[in-house]
């Protein structure tokens, strides 16, 4: 019997907590994640019109964690005291 195709699309990494999917999908939609020197305070600001989001659930473990899994590193930012994260694979 020949195999079928999935049709389904790609399951996101079950691993993942709900506030880490919520900061990669608004990344993977036009947003920067930014957070203070020390990692905490992570907002979201979107690019094209400068829209300010601070994620409810997400801290500073949440940053952490999507950095030692490879998913997000730091980037270069105009402030010495903000960092702007990038993510580190582009969705497909």
């Amino acid at each position: 019997m020949p195999k079928k195709k999935s049709s389904a699309a790609p399951k996101p990494a079950s691993n993942l907590t709900d506030s880490e999917m919520d900061l990669l999908s608004h990344m993977e939609q036009g947003y920067q994640l930014e957070t203070n020197s020390l990692g905490s305070e992570p907002l979201l600001r979107h690019l094209k019109d400068n829209e300010v989001i601070r994620a409810a659930s997400a801290n500073r473990s949440t940053v952490q964690s999507l950095e030692k899994r490879g998913l997000i590193a730091p980037g270069k930012s105009r402030d010495p005291l903000t960092i702007v994260w990038q993510l580190t694979q582009k969705k497909k």
